[in-house]
């Protein structure tokens, strides 16, 4: 694709959950990826695996809007806006959910050969919401 230059990439990935009811979940895993730039705005791609099957992750990072698409065994469209409550959707094999988000923190941070995308949101579901999220990504040039 013109206009788009790709760098190997070490992402460490912190993802907390909190539950409207419930305790803190944390998760903390070390991937690696690619920090790809189009037309001048950063993606971060990365692949994970769950339970053993594959998911892709692709991040259009932004301090203003960023989007999170998840693709394989989860479907997911996540877009993140500071100012506005956003729509998006999850969906798996038992079919689609609409979500919607309200950010309270994003942040993208970018450097000479490394960066930091942070999001802290709450998830809703039917105008209700059933957790606050963070994810944080720490990416560094290999």
């Amino acid at each position: 694709m013109a206009n788009e230059l790709a760098d190997n990439v070490k992402i460490k990935l912190i993802s907390s959950i909190t539950p409207t009811e419930g305790e803190e979940e944390r998760y903390e895993m070390w991937l690696h990826g690619t920090l790809v730039e189009r037309a001048g705005t950063p993606y971060i791609k990365y692949e994970e695996v769950q339970e053993n099957q594959k998911i892709e992750t692709t991040i259009k990072c932004t301090s203003e809007k960023a989007l999170i698409l998840r693709s394989g065994a989860v479907k997911m469209r996540l877009p993140l806006n500071s100012v506005a409550v956003q729509d998006g959707h999850y969906e798996n094999m038992y079919g689609q959910i609409p979500l919607q988000t309200k950010t309270t923190t994003l942040l993208f941070e970018q450097e000479e050969n490394k960066g930091r995308f942070l999001a802290n949101y709450d998830l809703l579901i039917n105008g209700e919401s059933v957790g606050h999220y963070k994810l944080e990504l720490q990416y560094q040039e290999v």
